[in-house]
């Protein structure tokens, strides 16, 4: 039976990455010298032209980073890497919350390092080129060393913790680490910008004058309680602009990127706000927590039932099963599901987009909101023509026209 699983998990693997290339392939499909009709009016010739070299030289490297990881991965099983390292961790205690520890703190440790050089590359090769880039290197290594230590002691810490439940509770391990996991996704949901943001960026409120009074005098008329409105420092990485929504009742917040603030005026910015405060009153965010811990428990309560299989280590090539062995093989054996949850979750998403925008065009302007979708997308060389078959397996926005042509009917 472990052979089967073996071969599943290797199955699996080279499958997904094939139809992942085949999507990719897809929108290459879509590439063009000539500005296409549809986008005529949005990309001017000398912009388009620079958004397809940019689509282009990020399509052959992803072409490069991925099949180097699948690769990796693959000779990972193929190799029993994993029972290696296995080994590794025993070697250095016999608590079984240590050796978890130890075992994935070498996996991540050494998954980072080795893609390093890649991350490299991309920040400072590509976004660089195409006048995207902010980051120093001196702020590259310190996010790095920064994301090790978040990482360890917030993904270890809860990690140690599911292992000392399923040590103690047995049959009843999913219910609760899914107690504990829920807890945790909901904490995380309402202090994370107060907690891990301020970590990597310096986020103030908003300060007095037009834009703010604009703000404020649309969040009264639509009845949404917006205390204070943040600014982040997103410029000290990249020039790419962005806005969201955080946290849930008295601890939501709305976020600005300061290089949104740059690239737009006050109309389009507070129609941007608008469309965040439709995602508030249309409950999306509850939705998605909901949603989620939902996906969760089902997850820990098939995870349960098979934990102690055998068979779940030994394809993995260990003969005695453990936790953190049979999470990696499970978890690989399990992504075919999740491939049809994300699926729902695009869809749900994109829904939502859609009810975010007219909510923001009913309110307020849709002319602004067409306006700053148009000026995000061409400052951030979106892709406007993706190939439909790519959208619907990995957006969870709508496509800029799709959204454009939603908005023309609320338009006077």
């Amino acid at each position: 039976m472990h052979e089967i699983l073996f071969w599943l998990i290797i199955g699996i693997l080279v499958l997904d990455f094939l139809f992942e290339k085949y999507l990719d392939y897809l929108n290459t499909t879509r590439w063009s010298t000539v500005i296409p009709d549809e986008v005529k009016g949005i990309y001017d010739e000398e912009k388009y032209k620079k958004q397809q070299a940019y689509q282009k030289e990020n399509h052959r490297f992803g072409i490069l980073t991925s099949s180097f990881s699948v690769l990796v991965t693959l000779a990972m099983f193929a190799f029993y890497g994993f029972a290696l390292v296995d080994g590794w961790a025993w070697s250095f205690t016999g608590n079984a919350i240590l050796a978890a520890l130890i075992f994935f703190g070498l996996i991540m440790f050494a998954s980072d390092v080795i893609n390093t050089p890649f991350a490299v590359y991309d920040t400072f090769k590509i976004e660089e080129k195409y006048g995207f880039n902010k980051t120093t290197p001196k702020l590259f290594i310190l996010d790095k060393i920064k994301g090790w230590l978040v990482g360890a002691l917030i993904g270890g810490g809860l990690l140690a913790l599911i292992i000392f439940i399923y040590q103690k509770t047995g049959n009843m391990f999913w219910l609760y680490a899914w107690i504990v996991v829920s807890a945790f996704s909901i904490f995380m949901a309402m202090f994370y910008s107060n907690l891990i943001v301020p970590l990597f960026n310096k986020q103030t409120p908003l300060e007095e004058g037009e834009l703010r009074d604009a703000i404020s005098e649309f969040s009264k008329k639509v009845g949404f309680k917006l205390d204070t409105i943040f600014v982040i420092d997103g410029s000290k990485r990249s020039t790419k602009a962005n806005a969201y929504f955080t946290g849930l009742g008295a601890k939501k917040r709305i976020v600005l990127y300061d290089t949104l603030i740059n690239d737009l005026n006050t109309s389009e910015l507070v129609a941007v706000l608008a469309h965040e405060i439709g995602h508030n009153k249309k409950k999306h965010v509850v939705q998605s927590l909901l949603i989620g811990l939902v996906q969760t428990g089902v997850v820990l309560f098939i995870f349960g039932l098979l934990i102690n299989n055998p068979d779940l280590s030994k394809a993995l090539g260990v003969d005695s099963p453990n936790f953190h062995i049979g999470l990696v093989a499970f978890g690989v054996l399990y992504s075919p599901v999740s491939f049809f949850l994300d699926i729902f979750m695009n869809i749900l998403s994109r829904k939502n987009e859609y009810q975010a925008d007219r909510f923001a065009a009913e309110n307020y302007q849709p002319k602004a909101l067409a306006s700053a979708l148009k000026k995000l997308s061409i400052n951030n060389l979106s892709n406007l023509t993706p190939h439909p078959t790519y959208v619907f397996f990995h957006y969870s926005h709508p496509t800029l026209l799709q959204r454009l042509a939603y908005l023309k009917q609320f338009e006077k």
